[in-house]
Formats: C-alpha cells, structure tokens, sequence
C-alpha cells in the first residue's frame, strides 16, 4: 500500500504543477493560497482560521466495533491531517458515528488537530444537555469546538442552553444546520434574529438556493457557513463519473469532478468549509485536493453549472 506521506507528495506536486500551468483569466486570483497550504478562511466572529477542506460523518462512520471499517476510517483522518484540513462534523443522528470519530481521534493522538463539530438533535432542555453530555462522551472531548441545533429541532430552547454552555467555556463556537433548501425561510428567520458563529446548509453546482438567500445573509451577519452537501443531495457525482472532465477544468488545478463540484463551493467567499463525507481513503486524497490552488472566477463558474446541467 502507498504511504500516507507518499500521498501528501503525490497531491502537493498535483496541486503545485497545476497552479504554474494555470492562466491568468477566469480564476478568482484574490483566492489563490500557497500551493503547499490547504486554504483557510477565518470564522467571522473570532477570526480563529479554519481550514475549508473538512471530513462529514453521516454513513461513512456508522461502522459501530467493525475493525476492519475502522481502520479504513483512521486513514480517512490521517489524509486529511496530513493534507492540513481539521473539521470533523457528526451528530447523534448518525448511529454509531461520533464514537466511531471519537475513538479513532484518541487512536490517533489527534484530537489537537481536530476541529470537531457536532450537533443537539432532540425536543426539550434536560434532553438536550444529556444529549450534548452523551456526544462529549463518546467524541472523548472535554470541550467541542462547535456545537449545532440539528435541522433547526427545538432551536429556541436549545439555543439557550448552547449560550450557557459556550460562557462557560464548554463549547467554542455554536450555530444552527439544515439539509434541504425547503427549510431556508426558517433558517433565514433564525440568521436575522440570532447571534450564531456557523450556519451549517446544503449547497452545490445543481443545487444553488443557498447562494441567492443563505450566503449572503450570512456574510452579512458574520456568520461563518459550513456546506454539508457539495456533491449536491441526489447523486450528482454517480451521474457525472462516466463524463469526460472538461477541459476547462485544468485552469484551475481540477483532476476530478469531485475537486471541480467542491472548488465551486469554495470559490463563493461566504463559504468557510466544505465537509463531504467519506469512508475511503482514496476520496479524501482526491478531496483534500480541492484546498489547494486557484478558484473559479464567476465566468467559470458559470461554465461549471452548464458542464454538470449536461
């Protein structure tokens, strides 16, 4: 098997050639980190810098004792630490998933490293804290970076707990989430009556409400904007796999559709982080790639959301 340290050279020499070949016209220039640094946008209310390449967990981690599938897990994080990225983003929705991403951060001495986010999913005050007590528990966190009110469930009471929580230095950071673009009226409504640090939302090349109501509100509000869906909610990537890559793709460093699907969302700048979920190693080589090099201007963004429309 190829090393993980063979692999960080492996993108990093990608990446690197691709920005020396890129031109000057249709790439967001004002975007273009260090070849040799995965890019890092700031979180709006502190200024803390935060990777824009992280990992999701809904599924892939849902492997509860299997040993074998938490192997394969572990060097899911290790590509992704190694390649710079630190988010990690779970819930209590999802099975065995925060212990899973628990165990192994403690197996891999890396909890320092991560930057964990998980979410309360549940009605009612004293539920909502035994829930947020069980996630700590199982994440094997003494502290977790950003705590989230799921799918907006019970927000007003669960938001008043997270206040509580974040003085007293239990939580960095809270916000809210949803996944479906039917649910941004309510999550426009909670943006413009609440102070949150991250809104958490569905957005990508065929699925772009976000980016007429969400985003900019956000970036308003200084509110930071984690993407759970890139790869857009029906299988975008499955419809796209046996189409060639167009070749416009290469002004920008893209191997993959995957890169091209998560450098769209990440050429929008109200977007802070992108977390797609994977449980292969060789998806978060070829994700993680999507944190390097130049972004597409809006002329190639346009051309993106024709190449994936077909």
């Amino acid at each position: 098997m190829t090393s993980s340290k063979h692999d960080r050279r492996a993108f990093l020499r990608f990446t690197t050639q691709a920005a020396l070949a890129l031109p000057l016209t249709h790439v967001a220039r004002a975007q273009t980190p260090d070849t040799h640094t995965m890019l890092k946008r700031p979180i709006s209310s502190t200024g803390e810098a935060l990777p824009v390449v992280g990992c999701g967990t809904w599924r892939t981690f849902d492997v509860g004792s299997d040993a074998g599938a938490r192997a394969g897990l572990a060097d899911v994080l290790r590509v992704l630490f190694e390649a710079g990225g630190s988010v990690i983003d779970s819930s209590p929705m999802y099975g065995s998933s925060e212990e899973v991403a628990g165990a192994l951060l403690t197996q891999l001495d890396a909890h320092r490293k991560a930057f964990v986010a998980t979410k309360v999913w549940t009605q009612g005050r004293e539920a909502g804290i035994a829930q947020m007590e069980q996630s700590m528990r199982r994440l094997q966190q003494p502290r977790i970076d950003l705590m989230q009110i799921h799918n907006l469930l019970d927000w007003r009471t669960q938001l008043a707990t997270l206040r509580d929580w974040k003085a007293s230095g239990r939580i960095r950071y809270i916000g809210i989430t949803h996944y479906t673009s039917s649910a941004f009226g309510d999550v426009e409504a909670v943006l413009r009556s609440e102070k949150l640090d991250f809104v958490q939302i569905n957005y990508a090349a065929d699925d772009r409400d976000a980016e007429r109501r969400i985003l900019p509100l956000a970036a308003e509000r200084g509110v930071a904007v984690i993407v759970n869906q890139p790869f857009g909610g029906g299988g975008l990537l499955g419809r796209l796999k046996d189409r060639p890559l167009p070749s416009f793709a290469q002004e920008i460093g893209c191997g993959s559709w995957a890169q091209l699907l998560l450098k769209f969302v990440l050429a929008n700048p109200a977007v802070t982080c992108v977390i797609p979920g994977t449980g292969r190693r060789e998806h978060m080589i070829d994700n993680v790639q999507a944190g390097f090099g130049a972004y597409p201007g809006t002329a190639l963004r346009t051309r993106i959301v024709e190449a994936v429309a077909g």
